[in-house]
């Protein structure tokens, strides 16, 4: 049998050094805009019982979950997402509370992506979720939490604006079941042409199919919308156009210009959001880095009726950009390494927790020597090395 001692899973990795201060510094900053406008932290266990991510209610595959069993044979899964296990916290833990409810968080979900094309298994996630509250003002405001995230991270981001009921009132027409409904709706999420039309070409040529054909290159900025609206005559689907079209204008006045963009083929899981959705993309990152919409409907699983709406955010994505581009501020080094003589041990450890308390990064020698104490300050580029005897002694290593 293979021994896997010394390797990680599939679709993980070890984080080191700057990718950890990188990620850090991430949350840190997606927590502090958060927190500011009024969203308070939770954090829900990594290990959930599967009843609650079941594909109905989450739009989850049941391959892509990680499971397990618990003591008394009951179907587990690693958390593969986040939404759902706040909502089940809302339904239970803040059921009585005042509304809107305010929440984010910071937490790693865990999802197989068969052949993985580059993403990972293991994703660092922040994100909020505004539940409670409906209509423009909330989305709005969830929007705009958005993108002031990003653009403390990043200045070359961009949003993209769908709603998922235009695909839903158009896919209603559709002679397909549920399934081929997905299938359908997949292939316009990976704007996989070549396999959307052979799934279309086998229906009837109506109206609806016409459109649907065309989600995918139903991109851009507000002309789409104009385009859109001359292709179809379904009154709830031009609904829904109507109420982007409000979005987009209103989020224009923050000066986004080109970042701003309507993509009627962001579908995502079609179950599960029920109005707007949006998404966020960096350059240097061929995933969308947010991820977020309004899901009204998702509460009643929890017999907890509310509309809600949030987003997440693809920590390790962000921080993995920022970092390639020098954009996290650099980790203090070691300043001062304090070696003790021997019976002067505890007070070389003193010595260094003073140096702490003055701001000054100094670590304790654990050598024997003098010179090995010193070899290691010069090979580590530490500057100062400080004895501690009866007196103090600092000299410079050099370096």
């Amino acid at each position: 049998m293979k021994n896997y001692s010394k390797i990680t899973p599939v679709g993980t990795k070890d984080l080191l050094f700057e990718e950890c201060l990188a990620n850090r510094t991430v949350s840190s900053i997606l927590g502090n805009v958060f927190a500011h406008r009024g969203f308070h932290e939770v954090l829900t266990p990594g290990i959930e019982f599967y009843d609650l991510f079941s594909e109905s209610i989450s739009g989850i595959p049941m391959e892509y979950m990680f499971k397990m069993s618990d003591s008394k044979g009951r179907l587990m899964v690693v958390r593969p997402d986040s939404t759902l296990p706040i909502a089940r916290m809302v339904s239970t833990r803040l059921k009585n509370a005042e509304h809107p409810i305010r929440l984010y968080y910071n937490q790693r979900v865990y999802r197989y992506n068969p052949g993985l094309t580059g993403r990972s298994n293991e994703v660092m996630q922040t994100g909020i979720e505004l539940i409670g509250a409906k209509g423009k003002r909330a989305d709005l405001e969830v929007v705009t939490t958005a993108v002031e995230a990003l653009s403390k991270c990043v200045p070359d981001f961009r949003i993209e604006l769908g709603h998922a009921g235009f695909f839903k009132a158009l896919a209603q027409k559709l002679p397909v079941n549920r399934e081929e409904r997905e299938e359908i709706r997949g292939f316009i999420e990976s704007k996989n042409y070549s396999a959307l039309n052979s799934a279309l070409d086998s229906l009837e040529q109506t109206q609806a199919v016409n459109v649907i054909r065309k989600l995918p290159r139903l991109f851009g900025g507000i002309e789409v919308l104009d385009e859109a609206c001359n292709l179809c005559d379904d009154s709830d689907a031009l609904a829904t156009l109507e109420y982007l079209r409000e979005i987009y204008n209103d989020l224009s006045k923050l000066g986004l210009g080109e970042r701003l963009i309507i993509d009627l083929g962001l579908v995502q899981r079609n179950d599960y959001y029920s109005n707007i959705v949006f998404s966020g993309y960096v350059e240097g990152s061929g995933e969308p880095v947010l991820i977020g919409g309004r899901y009204d409907n998702l509460l009643d699983s929890f017999d907890a009726p509310a509309p809600a709406i949030g987003f997440g955010i693809n920590v390790d994505a962000l921080a993995s950009v920022m970092m390639n581009r020098g954009n996290i501020p650099q980790g203090k080094s070691v300043e001062v390494l304090v070696h003790s003589q021997k019976g002067y041990e505890i007070e070389a450890i003193k010595y260094t927790n003073t140096l702490s308390e003055a701001n000054i990064f100094g670590e304790n020698s654990v050598f024997e020597t003098e010179e090995e104490a010193l070899a290691y300050a010069k090979a580590k580029g530490i500057k100062k090395l400080s004895i501690v005897g009866e007196n103090i002694k600092t000299i410079d290593t050099g370096v």
